[in-house]
Formats: structure tokens, sequence, C-alpha cells
């Protein structure tokens, strides 16, 4: 849990310090957000990217797996560790590169194919949620938005719908693309949407028993949560300690 490993909070305070406002102003969710919070948007808002900032580079990652939507986070990070070299040390902070998988980069809506799939969206009925039930599922697949053309195709950006759809498909069958263009072509959503809903759920049905698992011996959870944090805790005092020395501050 990032709140068990202090150096999260104490290395985006000291990456502050080159960051500014006017990159920081430039996110896409600050600016959607901060819109409807106008005047009253929080530092927290403003500032979050520079924790997620910290949140990477105290791990020296090389490979940071990302949707689309976090990409523009990604290269703040680059850009903050390349501004921190600049300034304290060449070899201090080392510049991780995004992993985007293309069939998944961008998930988005059930309900409504020109928006992302979010869990803070109103309507619960637009996603489907880890722990949701095989009944639950299978509503929301049924209930998806979708058009009155039979046959589902990739890459029509009149059919948005159907791509994500089908894309969803592709990735949780296993199932390469051209298979699922092949299989899904002539394919009515009333024969489509069941094989769909069938593929979401044996993919999380796994997910979901280890859940239970965990969930229900809450002793034994903490006591994976305190291994993970020092674990995590050893390797971020590290990166924490050379850039703190870099910087001149006293140990």
């Amino acid at each position: 849990m990032q709140s068990h490993v202090p150096a999260h909070a104490q290395l985006a305070r000291l990456l502050g310090s080159v960051a500014t406002v006017g990159m920081l102003r430039r996110m896409i969710q600050f600016k959607e957000k901060s819109v409807k919070q106008g005047q009253d948007a929080s530092l927290g808002l403003l500032d979050y990217p520079v924790l997620m900032a910290a949140d990477i580079l105290l791990y020296d990652a090389d490979l940071v797996p990302v949707g689309a939507d976090q990409k523009q986070h990604l290269e703040l990070t680059r850009e903050l560790a390349e501004r921190f070299n600049r300034s304290y040390g060449e070899a201090l902070l080392r510049l991780p590169e995004p992993l985007v998988v293309a069939e998944t980069a961008k998930v988005m809506s059930l309900t409504d194919g020109s928006k992302k799939m979010s869990k803070s969206e109103i309507d619960d009925a637009s996603r489907i949620n880890l722990m949701d039930s095989a009944d639950v599922i299978r509503t929301k697949v049924k209930r998806a938005k979708t058009d009155s053309i039979r046959g589902l195709e990739f890459d029509n950006p009149t059919r948005t719908e159907a791509h994500n759809l089908l894309a969803l498909y592709q990735v949780l069958s296993g199932k390469s693309r051209h298979e699922v263009q092949t299989e899904c072509a002539t394919m009515g959503y009333g024969i489509f949407k069941p094989l769909l809903a069938e593929a979401i759920i044996n993919e999380l049905s796994p997910i979901q028993e280890r859940y239970r698992a965990l969930i229900s011996d809450e002793t034994r959870l903490k006591k994976i949560l305190a291994r993970g944090a020092e674990k995590a805790s050893t390797v971020a005092a590290a990166t924490l300690a050379r850039v703190a020395a870099a910087m001149g501050l006293l140990q």
C-alpha cells in the first residue's frame, strides 16, 4: 500500500522542485476535473501526477504498463526525471518507457463507445467491475449499446461500440484479431453478446476466487501487506537517499 511507504510522498515533494505549475495544468485529467471544481480545485489534484511520478521513479522501472489515457502521465514522469538528472546528476533517476498493449490501450464504455470505461462514471452499467457476479456481467453485456448492423468489425469510426466489444472479446478469449474478425463477421449481437459475457466471466472468476480467499483472512492479508511494504521500503529508501544526497540534504 502506497501509504505504508513514506518515501512515495517524500520523493514527490523533492520532485516538486523541478515541476512547474504550467506543466501540471496541462495534464488532461487536471483540465477535465478542475472544470467541475473551478476555483476550489485542490493542490492534491494539481500535484497528483508528481506523486505518480514518484511511485514509478522510486523503483527504477524500465517499463510501465499503461493505457492510452495514462501515457501523458508517463511522459511527465520522464520529463521530471530528465530535469532532475540535468540539475543534480545524470544517473540519478531511470527514465521509464511506456508498455502499451494495443488491443486494450483504451477500453471504452459499454453505454457509449466514444467514452472510456471508468470506475468514476456514475452509471454502473457503463463498466465491468472486477467483482461483478456472473449474472450482473451477463445483464450488463446484454444491455451494452450496439448498432443495428449485423456482424462486428474493427476500426470502423461509425461503429465504435462494435469495435470496442469485439476488441474485448479478442483479448478475453485469447484469440487473434483475425480469428475473431472472421468468427464474428456475420454474427448477430444476440449470439455474440453471450459469447463475450462468458469470456469475461471466465477471465474474472479465478481473480474473484482469489480475492475472496484473501479478504476472508484479515490476519494473513495484513501480513502480506506488511511484507510487501518492507520489501518496497528497502528499494524506495535507497532511491530516496541517493536523491537526497545529490540535492545536498542532510541524512
